[in-house]
């Protein structure tokens, strides 16, 4: 499966670099997706994957961007650092002018070459929460909400459902205990003290398969809610837990990495209650999810399997390289030379306002200083057959959202890690 996997990405990539009849004669512009497509996110990856082919295959079959083709190559680097490095340099070599790797810690340790580099890094919904800071972190677009923001709202949802005061709530956070679950801790510490709410930290270890003792621990705890920050099979392994602790899925948070198959895993009737952070609609209900659906799958053009058009991943896959596309467009249209600079992609990037690929998410505005945009999300619930939206989208706690940006960024500028 993996391998077939792999073949239908390459497959993509080497149709965008060879070309469509649909495309004008303009130079291409090069793309890397450099994921983890064999070990730990293969349940996230090539969905993200497919769901970002098929929307540069559209792009490309209306005449690409302002005229240009867009050139998207997949590889893999196996959530492993090193390979995530190699793979960058490989493709930088190639002159590819923006780069993605959806992992902590790969991220992480390329950041600092693409930083010295001057070469554009996606860094959406994974790496430093910092990074938003774009007088620091001038290369790097996180361009969504972070984890950090993500936690802010999940607690201002929390302090409404309380009737606007959290004060004296017991709040569970419950995570995998590596980079991507540690990462909220600073900004949910500083929101404990700063709205009175109880707060107790469940790690449990790699590989997330043994959660027993964290459970004991909450059911001991008895919180008014229990935040989890973990994907897939551990959402599963935790709603078992949550029954044999007798803890209602009402209270169950969770991050925005779940999607339709751990619900059916769960089982759709004992989901019901669950809810989620949420920074993409999910669905076929976006007119862009639509437009894929008419222009490529019904004349088989898709990149993989059509039942994921519209599953949560892959919604999230055509959002991040919608935004990458405005980046570009915006610095085609300012009059940017070709082959296009690195320089030009950020600039193109920086100048990006009120971006929400028609309803696909909330509008997209960056900044010279903000790459992060504004950072809402909504807080959805699962009732049995889709996700019903609670709120609208929304932001929390910018400014101490910000304040623990600056700090961390400081730090970073200080030690330079």
């Amino acid at each position: 499966m993996l391998k077939r996997v792999k073949l239908l990405l390459a497959s993509a990539a080497c149709a965008l670099a060879i070309g469509q009849p649909a495309f004008a004669a303009g130079e291409p512009v090069k793309i890397a997706g450099i994921y983890d497509l064999s070990k730990v996110y293969t349940f996230i990856s090539p969905q993200i994957a497919q769901g970002a082919t098929d929307y540069i295959n559209l792009v490309n079959s209306r005449g690409g961007v302002e005229g240009h083709p867009v050139i998207y190559s997949v590889g893999d680097h196996g959530n492993e650092p090193q390979r995530g490095i190699e793979g960058y340099e490989k493709f930088k070599r190639e002159g590819y002018v923006l780069f993605d790797f959806l992992s902590s810690p790969v991220s992480r340790a390329v950041l600092p070459r693409a930083m010295k580099d001057g070469n554009p890094m996606l860094q959406t919904f994974v790496g430093r929460a910092d990074a938003v800071d774009g007088d620091v972190f001038n290369w790097i677009f996180p361009m969504a909400p972070t984890y950090w923001g993500q936690a802010a709202n999940i607690v201002k949802f929390i302090e409404d459902q309380a009737g606007g005061d959290a004060k004296g709530k017991k709040v569970a956070f419950l995570y995998l205990d590596y980079a991507f679950g540690q990462e909220p801790i600073p900004i949910l510490k500083a929101l404990a003290e700063k709205k009175g709410f109880d707060l107790q930290l469940f790690p449990y270890p790699l590989p997330g398969t043994d959660q027993a003792s964290a459970w004991t621990g909450i059911r001991r705890y008895k919180p008014d809610w229990v935040v989890h920050w973990s994907f897939a099979g551990l959402h599963v392994i935790a709603s078992k837990q949550m029954k044999r602790n007798k803890i209602p899925m009402s209270k169950f948070i969770s991050v925005n990495w779940i999607n339709e198959v751990d619900l059916k895993n769960i089982g759709h009737e004992r989901a019901k209650g669950l809810k989620r952070s949420e920074p993409v609609v999910a669905g076929r209900e976006p007119v862009i999810i639509q437009e894929i659906l008419n222009e490529l799958y019904a004349k088989g053009k898709g990149s993989g399997d059509v039942d994921n058009v519209g599953q949560t991943y892959y919604n999230t896959g055509v959002a991040i390289y919608a935004i990458a596309l405005e980046g570009i467009r915006n610095a085609v249209k300012s009059g940017a030379s070709f082959p296009l600079t690195p320089a030009a992609v950020k600039e193109g990037m920086e100048s990006i306002q009120g971006f929400d690929v028609h309803g696909l998410m909330p509008p997209v505005n960056l900044s010279s200083s903000n790459h992060g945009g504004d950072g809402k999300t909504r807080i959805s619930e699962w009732d049995g057959e889709k996700w019903v939206p609670l709120t609208d989208w929304f932001v929390a706690d910018s400014d101490l959202v910000w304040q623990e940006v600056k700090k961390h960024s400081a730090e970073y500028v200080k030690s330079g890690k």
